[in-house]
């Protein structure tokens, strides 16, 4: 897996346009993209490199419970740590999108992983809380460096098929997520903090691979004068773009806040309520996480086909009757909830990335930070609200109260309705 990404001419795509390009230009792209069809090796090379990035952020959270009795942290200061991380990805992604609309930057990718090289080797050294924020911070600004550029080039090279490209590309970071607890529990747990030093090889791979997949895209650019885009007929209008945004944006709240709340004090509500020990409750943990890569992997490719406003009604609303009763279950019960919440929820998030992007194709890069950025941000930001909620009322109560929050799906009558060709 650690070979060279080398791309041949037979699964080389169209150049990108990298400025605002006309409607007929955009369309003449997506045909040619779809008669040269998919480049599976520069896919599968982005999608690994999206599983190293994530594993190597889950990280972070799966190592919690060593922080917290290491330092003798309480909830908040547990949620300011992931609000530290996800703070600078959802300030820099969409301001990183907006750069590389204008200018392209194929090397990007490596550079930012970089950051997430030096945040992990000053995480396991680190034995001061400000110290610690920092860490978490630089994790967070090398992700905000990778999504935008690489969710572009995943569309570059999709041969037209969107949302499976999305898919593929979110596979690798919902696996590399749900791989955290496991390696935690593995390694950190039994051999401390400065284990955590031995995952920076798995950075320094990823920036050998992101440089490979740099040098393929750097060909594939082609720079275009701004043009006067005169809106196809069977898009929606200005208006309705900016409400199905608005409703996107609160329809990935839903979802984020409710991950969220599993992937950050998942492991402390099993503890507490069941008296598992750490390692047992990361385990429990990597369930979730792992039928959260499962749905995310489908979700795109049954967008492809029946069209990704039926997939985010049924993804969103599909999970609420399981977050209901999640509260109320027996330890295995609970297991058994969370890998249908984690498949059901996040067949969405492949759906909702694209449905933005078609709805705004000429600010691709600004929309994919936008969104990505979004969902750091209601992560952190949410993590930050429950761990103080946690402290007050009790773990148990946030799960009562995050249970509703699938209802918010409910919104999704108000998406506009695509055209086909678009899909």
């Amino acid at each position: 897996m650690n070979k060279p990404v080398i791309v041949s001419e037979e699964t080389s795509t169209p150049p990108v346009v990298v400025q605002d390009a006309t409607p007929g230009l955009a369309a003449k792209t997506a045909i040619k993209a779809a008669a040269v069809g998919p480049a599976y090796v520069v896919l599968t090379g982005i999608s690994f490199s999206h599983f190293l990035n994530d594993t190597m952020q889950s990280l972070i959270a799966s190592v919690y419970p060593i922080l917290k009795d290491a330092y003798a942290l309480d909830y908040s200061q547990i949620g300011m740590i992931t609000l530290a991380f996800q703070f600078t990805a959802s300030l820099l992604q969409p301001v990183v999108g907006h750069f590389t609309d204008k200018k392209a930057q194929p090397f990007s990718l490596a550079i930012g992983m970089g950051f997430t090289f030096f945040g992990l080797l000053l995480l396991s050294v680190a034995h001061l809380y400000p110290i610690i924020l920092v860490a978490a911070a630089l994790v967070g600004l090398g992700s905000a460096v990778f999504h935008p550029e690489s969710a572009r080039i995943a569309r570059l090279a999709s041969g037209g098929r969107y949302g499976m490209a999305q898919s593929v590309f979110q596979l690798g970071g919902s696996f590399g997520t749900s791989m955290g607890p496991v390696l935690a529990a593995l390694i950190v747990v039994p051999f401390g903090q400065p284990s955590i030093a031995w995952f920076s090889s798995i950075a320094f791979l990823a920036i050998v691979i992101l440089w490979r997949i740099g040098a393929w895209y750097k060909p594939q650019i082609v720079t275009k004068k701004s043009a006067a885009v005169e809106r196809h007929p069977d898009l929606p209008d200005s208006r309705r773009v900016k409400i199905a945004l608005a409703v996107l944006v609160a329809l990935l709240f839903s979802k984020q806040l409710y991950v969220s709340s599993l992937s950050s004090y998942y492991i402390f509500y099993l503890i507490d309520k069941f008296q598992v020990s750490t390692q047992a409750a990361q385990f429990y943990l990597f369930l979730f996480l792992a039928a959260n890569a499962a749905g995310a992997f489908f979700g795109g490719p049954l967008g492809d086909r029946f069209g990704r406003k039926y997939i985010i009604w049924f993804s969103i609303l599909g999970a609420l009757p399981f977050t209901l009763a999640l509260p109320y279950a027996g330890l295995a019960g609970s297991a058994v909830l969370t890998v249908f919440i984690g498949l059901i929820l996040s067949s969405a998030t492949s759906s909702i990335i694209v449905f933005a992007q078609e709805l705004m194709p000429h600010r691709f890069g600004m929309i994919s930070g936008v969104f990505f950025g979004v969902a750091f941000g209601i992560g952190g930001l949410g993590a930050a609200v429950l761990g103080k909620l946690a402290d007050h009322t009790g773990i148990a109560f946030v799960y009562h109260l995050c249970a509703f929050l699938p209802a918010l799906g409910l919104l999704a009558v108000f998406l506009p309705k695509m055209p086909r060709h678009v899909r």
